[in-house]
């Protein structure tokens, strides 16, 4: 809806104009992604800058309205606090990731009674299993994705699983970790935006979300047992069950932000316990932890050279900052500017005044019950979230009009927050151009130069294997024409859905 903070924007062609630069960034996203088999999150942020530039010769009259309105979108809060949450838990991914975490979850592949068959036939299930463990303890499926991609996926592949089907796990274990995590960036928008408190939403939506990975879980047992596996060309590397000690770390996250604490909180807990973990056991060192790298002639770097974190560069080094603290924030730098262009792109539709025409729309025609409004609810927000391809940014864009249709039928918050997460979680991992599908995928070219072409899958085939995607959509659907699990605001007491 128009925000009366400043002018409404009016384009040549109408309301509907406004949404010209997220449906130019949609065709550069399916063109590179799609089309190209491009996986590049920088080349997205480039799209989305021309998407922002076509739509400025549409609007009218002076285009300062429209520039402040991409400074609006990208001063949002709920912006900087899925920004602000991917930070802390890229450090935090990358501390469980170098210490050995993952090693950990191969050790328990590696571990279970069965012949080399059988394995194969069951390790899709067992990576969704592991990728949902992960994902629900660090917060972020991007980082998931991430993170399996690049250890678990090569080994599993190389002894002879198939990589579509392991690919497809992984993206359905980020989803789970996404949607369920209370650490997660979608989580907390979700909460925030319905005026809802983390742990009450994450103990509401424990039954959707497990119903949903039960089906996914038998799927891939289904589907392990049928698709075709790989001869393999390698086993299952150095498993070792001492990186597992670092459930403890993601306890603690998981403890923290149940219990109320501020996000930011749960997780700097998480990471010192990890830091303190991996020197502790001697799984990392300090300056894996955090190093720099001066230049051979810099003036005072000499002076330090003794501090285990500083070393100075040489012909085989450059100067730098590296260690797990960088490599996880700065890992998600691009993902960062693109949700901040994404969410500029959303307030121009919003300022422009698509959006509430669409949701006007949709009031007067279809949310016309509750059972109708929340099933809309439901489509509404796979729409947006089919349009913008980052989750966090699909839920804010989204958030004011689950809002709006929700308190107009008196749903309870915690329910808008469930549909909202739901889906936007759900399908963040299944659309080829997705976030969370480009995270993973944007990993793959440099194991094909490792490891062989069967390293790399194509996002366009995956689509039908993301099993907990679809179930949980599928769940929220069926939740929505049903009427399983409504609930109205008299349900809770008032002071139980107003702490974030």
């Amino acid at each position: 809806m128009a925000d009366s903070s400043g002018p409404d924007l009016e384009f040549y062609g109408g309301a509907a104009a406004s949404a010209i630069p997220l449906g130019v960034f949609v065709v550069w996203a399916v063109v590179q992604s799609g089309l190209f088999g491009i996986g590049d999150t920088t080349g997205l942020v480039v799209g989305m800058l021309f998407a922002l530039i076509v739509g400025l010769f549409f609007a009218k009259g002076n285009w300062s309205a429209y520039a402040n309105a991409i400074f609006e979108g990208m001063t949002q809060r709920v912006a900087a606090t899925a920004i602000v949450a991917w930070l802390w838990a890229g450090m935090f991914a990358q501390l469980l990731q170098d210490g050995g975490f993952v090693t950990g979850l191969v050790w328990i592949a590696q571990s279970l009674p069965v012949s080399q068959a059988t394995l194969l036939a069951i390790l899709p299930a067992v990576t969704f299993i592991l990728a949902a463990l992960l994902a629900t303890g660090i917060g972020t499926g991007y980082g998931t994705a991430v993170t399996f991609v690049t250890t678990f996926f090569p080994a599993t592949v190389l002894l002879g699983a198939n990589p579509v089907l392991m690919f497809g796990a992984i993206l359905s274990g980020a989803a789970f970790g996404d949607n369920l995590a209370p650490v997660s960036d979608t989580t907390i928008v979700s909460a925030v935006t319905q005026n809802a408190d983390i742990g009450g939403v994450v103990a509401s939506r424990f039954k959707y979300a497990i119903t949903a990975a039960v089906l996914a879980f038998a799927a891939y047992l289904i589907a392990g047992a049928v698709m075709p596996t790989g001869g393999g060309s390698g086993a299952l590397p150095n498993g070792n069950p001492v990186g597992l000690v670092h459930l403890v770390s993601m306890g603690v996250v998981i403890y923290t932000a149940v219990r109320g604490r501020h996000i930011i909180e749960a997780i700097t807990w998480g990471i010192l316990v990890a830091i303190a973990t991996n020197l502790l056991l001697g799984l990392e060192s300090l300056s894996g932890i955090v190093s720099f790298v001066a230049p051979a002639n810099a003036p005072f770097a000499e002076a330090f050279t003794w501090l285990p974190i500083l070393s100075t560069a040489g012909p085989d080094t450059t100067a730098g900052v590296g260690g797990s603290l960088y490599v996880g924030a700065s890992g998600f730098f691009p993902l960062i500017v693109l949700t901040l262009l994404i969410v500029a792109g959303a307030r121009i539709m919003i300022r422009g005044g698509a959006f509430e025409a669409i949701q006007d729309f949709l009031l007067s025609t279809a949310a016309t019950s509750v059972r109708r409004a929340e099933t809309t609810l439901v489509l509404g927000t796979a729409l947006v979230n089919a349009a913008i391809t980052i989750n966090t940014a699909a839920e804010i864009a989204i958030s004011p009009y689950v809002a709006r249709v929700g308190e107009s039928f008196n749903i309870n918050g915690y329910r808008r927050a469930n549909i909202l997460d739901a889906n936007t979680s759900a399908l963040g991992y299944i659309f080829p151009w997705a976030g969370g599908v480009l995270a993973g995928y944007s990993q793959m070219p440099a194991l094909v130069e490792q490891y062989g072409p069967e390293m790399l899958v194509s996002p366009v085939k995956v689509v039908p294997f993301v099993f907990h995607g679809w179930f949980l959509f599928a769940v929220f659907l069926v939740a929505a024409l049903t009427g399983f699990g409504l609930e109205y605001v008299p349900d809770r007491e008032s002071e139980e859905v107003s702490r974030v």
